[in-house]
């Protein structure tokens, strides 16, 4: 069974409902834009994880792209509203940060997917990643961390990462928490940034990937490569190159993710100064 975390929007802001006596109520899944006829799978209500996150589990279907509508009361005494923009790419949580249907979307190659492209494409996903991971220093995946028996600090919620004993330099964030009778806390934390979350990593990495297949010997299975002329009998084809950097449609560079790399700190050296009455650093000079 797979799971899918949900941000909840009404009113074209995101919201959390828990609080406020509201619930993330149901997610139906469908096969087509169109969503319309029997869904293909109904999940719900969602349980909240943490602040504005709440997380369906999913029942068991095939790999591909899925249409949903998913069912949110935003406070108690207001009326239900649909969200009818999501989309879930299943399976979830393979470690990288996009989905071969992603892919599949920059290439123009009609879903659903047979299982070769989906392994081809997830391929070409996890290089596009490993560039991305080499030029910023870190994980694109965030780890567990867990404390046991911790009691919080005072003046912050229990979901903020301050409210906890915990040093670390990376990104924090609390998974969850099980309070004891003794009023301490046990607490689980995401460590590091969560690239499926992050936009720019996502776009580098969905279209470098397909830039790479494109690009292949193989390029005519994926939606065929950028022609750029054709002689009338067809004896000659030249091809396009992807547009630079700065034109419209350009793929993005790695110089656009330089804000998620770790900065260091590292003092500058110096040499120590020569000791008085040697050196020019005395106290006191007669002249």
């Amino acid at each position: 069974m797979a799971v899918y975390d949900y941000r909840p929007i009404w009113a074209g802001a995101y919201c959390d409902p828990g609080p406020d006596g509201g619930s993330v109520d149901r997610i139906d899944l469908y096969t087509g834009p169109e969503r319309t006829g029997t869904a293909a799978a109904t999940a719900g209500p969602a349980v909240r994880v943490r602040e504005g996150i709440y997380r369906f589990t999913l029942p068991e279907v095939p790999d591909g792209r899925y249409w949903c509508v998913i069912t949110v009361t935003p406070a108690k005494g207001q009326p239900a509203a649909t969200n009818r923009m999501a989309v879930v790419d299943l399976p979830q949580g393979t470690g990288l940060v996009a989905s071969a249907e992603s892919v599949a979307d920059e290439l123009g190659v009609t879903l659903p997917l047979n299982a070769a492209q989906r392994e081809r494409y997830w391929r070409a996903i996890s290089k596009a990643q490993a560039d991305v991971l080499a030029y910023i220093g870190r994980p694109l995946i965030p780890t567990f961390a867990r404390l046991t028996k911790v009691l919080p600090k005072y003046g912050h919620a229990l979901d903020d990462p301050r409210a906890w004993p915990v040093q670390d330099d990376d990104v924090l964030t609390v998974a969850s928490y099980t309070a004891h009778v003794d009023g301490t806390y046990d607490v689980e934390f995401l460590v590091g940034i969560d690239g499926t979350d992050e936009e720019p990593i996502v776009r580098y990495v969905v279209t470098h990937a397909a830039e790479s297949l494109r690009n292949a010997p193989t390029a005519e299975a994926d939606g065929g490569r950028r022609i750029s002329s054709l002689s009338a009998e067809g004896q000659s084809i030249s091809y396009d190159a992807a547009p630079i950097p700065g034109q419209a449609g350009a793929p993005p560079t790695l110089d656009s993710l330089s804000s998620y790399r770790r900065r260091v700190f590292r003092p500058a050296r110096t040499v120590a100064a020569t000791p008085w009455p040697y050196g020019g650093a005395r106290r006191y000079r007669r002249w």
